[in-house]
């Protein structure tokens, strides 16, 4: 099946070639086409004429001098996140500022901001080559820094500072470990969610970007596109002060297809013939360094979407991935970004809805059904742990969700969806579609009961409910023809949706009336779930708020004690 334009990020292939592709095989068409084409250190992006880049105005993480080769060597763009066993475990990585050579890079760190412990990083080498427009290949070189800290006690800060053997030091930041999976220890605690988040700023490299390129106000569909929505929404993320955060796929948008922009790249008043292609490694560091006062100090978790599917690097277009971020990597082998970790009372899994989907096939079946026998066997333990309530999924594609663009992918209902409900998973986060959308509790494909804003839903009984948050940054969407938001302080009389679909394994897009979608708000969202465990009885919030603070909708979920 093809796939359609503004799907998936656009690496070069011509486009009719890429619609029929898997991400390997794309992979391979680059690896044939460097092949073809002689690569030069004049044709990298990191060298003089990105030096003079950089000292234009722009975005750029390191100051005026990035990439330079002569240009000191700095670390910025800071991020921690969990290991498979989250209450010992962090993960801490950066990005240097150009190719350290035989300089090294620290860690320092410890229980206390004096520190006490050194641990030299690993360097990841990030290699991209991508076709120009006009015949030529591309290249753009980062690096990234990656340091492991086991053996920590559980829900302890961790202080940490990053340092390079020529004198470089940031400031000292600290991370803590998770809550532990003890009920004697448990304490309530609260985390945060988005989906297709993308950045407000545009990228210094290529030269001559404007705003609009590469970042969230290209949709002109908007009604105002110069908003700061990401930043807005980023910044009530930070006010709410969450344990951790998860984000469900669509992360940086390297390339910014879709909404009616051209097939190829072409900077800002140039022509079609000459210019870049659309994917532009570089808006990784204007994600990384946008993040970075949330996601130094708060563990960032991230599930991949359809656009994280990059077809410059291997690994299924992942390897980009593998180089800046640090997954778990206890999940099942080859799919880096599932994988599970406890926080208290609730167990997480992050699932790559890639793997399953049927609207976007570029992915589907590469883990030759891993996955789904790792999430039925994960989910199964999960449940059996008396010291585990709640079980929360997280990833892409929607199993339920209404919107125009999108809708339901049936790919996701056949895989998982039945384990959802065998296993009384409680939470479904989703991203993909750019608004914000509540299910009723589900269960056998059909709503069991109405759950109204500040309602109580016992999901042993009622189900699981599915919540679609892409409403992170990214320009938003519409939903069907007719179809009333309805939230908060805007209720509709009537949520009932007639005219809705779900994607099917041949491409197709089956007609279907929905009953379970309850609440729908098309502005800009996150969700916040604030959890009280118990002795007798846990509880869990989530609360949906708008970009300005404002609650949407509210249900607390309640699950007796097993002992």
């Amino acid at each position: 099946m093809a796939a359609k334009p503004g799907d998936l990020p656009d690496t070069g292939i011509p486009a009719a070639i890429a619609a029929e592709m898997t991400m390997a095989e794309q992979y391979d068409w680059h690896r044939d086409n460097l092949r073809r084409h002689r690569v030069t250190r004049r044709s990298f992006l990191a060298g003089s004429a990105a030096a003079a880049a950089v000292a234009a105005v722009g975005v750029s993480p390191f100051g005026r001098r990035a990439y330079a080769q002569d240009a000191p060597l700095s670390v910025a763009n800071r991020h921690v996140g969990y290991g498979g066993d989250a209450a010992s475990q962090l993960r801490l990585s950066a990005q240097l500022s150009r190719n350290p050579r035989a300089g090294k890079i620290f860690l320092d760190h410890g229980p206390t901001p004096a520190l006490g412990a050194t641990t030299q990083a690993e360097v990841r080498n990030l290699l991209t080559h991508f076709p120009a427009s006009g015949g030529g290949v591309l290249s753009a070189e980062q690096f990234y820094a990656h340091v492991p800290v086991d053996g920590l006690a559980a829900r302890t800060p961790h202080y940490y500072r990053w340092r390079t053997d020529d004198g470089f030091t940031t400031d000292v930041r600290s991370v803590a470990t998770a809550m532990p999976r003890s009920r004697e220890a448990m304490a309530p605690f609260r985390f945060t969610m988005i989906g297709d988040q993308g950045t407000d700023d545009t990228p210094v490299l290529p030269p001559g970007l404007a705003p609009g390129d590469y970042d969230d106000s290209y949709y002109k569909s908007d009604d105002d596109p110069s908003a700061p929505h990401t930043a807005n929404v980023l910044n009530q993320i930070i006010a709410a002060n969450p344990d951790f955060h998860v984000l469900a796929g669509d992360i940086a948008y390297a390339d910014p297809s879709g909404a009616g922009k051209p097939a190829t790249f072409v900077p800002s008043g140039g022509k079609l013939a000459t210019g870049f292609d659309k994917f532009n490694p570089f808006v990784w560091d204007v994600y990384l360094g946008s993040i970075e006062a949330s996601a130094s100090t708060t563990p960032w978790m991230f599930a991949t979407g359809n656009h994280d599917m990059e077809a410059a690097y291997a690994n299924h277009g992942y390897g980009g991935h593998q180089a800046r971020l640090d997954f778990p990597g206890n999940g099942p082998a080859g799919c880096p970004s599932a994988y599970s970790f406890v926080y208290g009372n609730v167990a997480v899994l992050s699932l790559d809805a890639n793997d399953v989907s049927y609207e976007i096939t570029a992915n589907t079946g590469y883990s030759h059904g891993n996955q789904d026998r790792w999430a039925a066997r994960t989910l199964a333990a999960y449940r059996a742990d008396p010291n585990v309530d709640f079980i929360v999924c997280f990833f892409h594609h929607c199993a339920y969700s209404t919107t125009a663009a999108h809708a339901s992918d049936g790919g996701v209902r056949a895989a998982w969806t039945a384990l959802f409900d065998q296993h009384q998973v409680d939470l479904v986060l989703q991203g993909h579609n750019h608004v914000f959308e509540r299910t009723d509790p589900i269960r056998a494909n059909a709503p069991t009961t109405v759950a109204a804003d500040n309602g109580v839903v016992d999901p042993e009984t009622d189900g699981t409910v599915y919540y679609t948050v892409g409403c992170g940054g990214r320009p938003r969407y519409e939903f069907q023809p007719d179809e009333r938001e309805s939230y908060r302080g805007n209720v509709a009389p009537d949520t009932f949706v007639p005219n809705s679909y779900v994607w099917t394994s041949d491409g197709g897009k089956q007609a279907e009336a929905v009953g379970w979608s309850r609440v729908r708000y098309r502005g800009y969202a996150f969700v916040r779930v604030d959890v009280r465990p118990g002795t007798l009885v846990s509880e869990m919030d989530v609360v949906a708020i708008d970009e300005y603070g404002r609650e949407l909708d509210k249900l607390t979920y309640r699950r007796p004690v097993r002992t």
